[in-house]
């Protein structure tokens, strides 16, 4: 990877110190990143890539990463990457990376470490050379399970400083597949963290309201494009914003967002 900055070392140290990646390597089935992609939330520009703790490459680098930070796809590596991050945040990622897969380790159990979306968010350089606020969302896709190491993952990374310039330096750990979440874990010890999955309930069709909002999709395309009725879906974005405690749809998609909801 050539040589590595100090603060990036830190990070890589999180990885390799607590013993937390593989030290062989692991094949991936068949990737349905069509599938994937759109149960992450990408309300603005976004690109994606899988990394290998293995040996740190990354592979299926999308085409968007160039638009976003000027990298070519084609020869971009994880240190590539790693270098956009804010000097300043640097401490901040390692801090959620531990905490996380602390979290994954100590509290929820390895075994289910494929069944959890992670997620901070944190400020890269992109092409312009301006800083900006990205949400990082990922997914462990394979593990080691003989000897419970992570192997590859699945990054998100969306730029949302067109919804917040905000960084509220936490981190959240979502359930997928009918899985506790765990949102905002700050710095509090893990024995003390407890499910918070109930903290705002919405059912299928409100989050698949939801995520259209999210699009910026008005109540008339909603309508139209889940065959609704547009008064069905105008009670519906009502009661989302009930539930979230909001009054506008600003709001709304910030706070679901920061929180991992969507």
């Amino acid at each position: 990877m050539g040589s590595i900055k100090p603060d990036i070392q830190k990070l890589f140290n999180v990885w390799e110190e607590n013993e937390m990646i593989t030290q062989k390597p692991t094949e991936l089935s068949e990737l349905k990143l069509d599938y994937l992609i759109p149960t992450i939330f990408s309300a603005g520009p976004m690109y994606y890539y899988i990394v290998d703790f293995y040996d740190m490459s990354i592979s299926h680098v999308s085409h968007s990463i160039k638009e976003i930070h000027g990298i070519d796809p084609e020869t971009a590596t994880f240190n590539n990457i790693l270098e956009l991050i804010h000097p300043d945040d640097m401490e901040h990622v390692s801090k959620s990376e531990k905490m996380v897969l602390d979290m994954i380790y100590n509290k929820i159990g390895f075994s289910h470490a494929t069944k959890y979306k992670m997620q901070y968010s944190l400020r890269f350089k992109t092409a312009d050379s301006s800083y900006r606020l990205f949400l990082h969302q990922a997914i462990i896709l394979t593990t080691d399970p003989i000897n419970n190491k992570v192997s590859k993952s699945l990054n998100i990374h969306t730029d949302i400083s067109h919804v917040t310039e905000h960084n509220n330096y936490h981190a959240s750990l979502i359930g997928l597949m009918g899985q506790p979440s765990y949102i905002n874990i700050s710095g509090e010890a893990i024995e003390s963290v407890t499910d918070r999955s109930k903290s705002i309930f919405f059912s299928n069709r409100e989050m698949e309201i939801l995520k259209l909002i999210s699009e910026g999709l008005t109540n008339s395309s909603i309508a139209e494009k889940l065959n609704l009725a547009k008064d069905t879906v105008k009670n519906h974005r009502r009661n989302i914003m009930g539930k979230a405690g909001v009054n506008n749809t600003a709001m709304l998609i910030k706070k679901c967002m920061m929180d991992g909801i969507i």
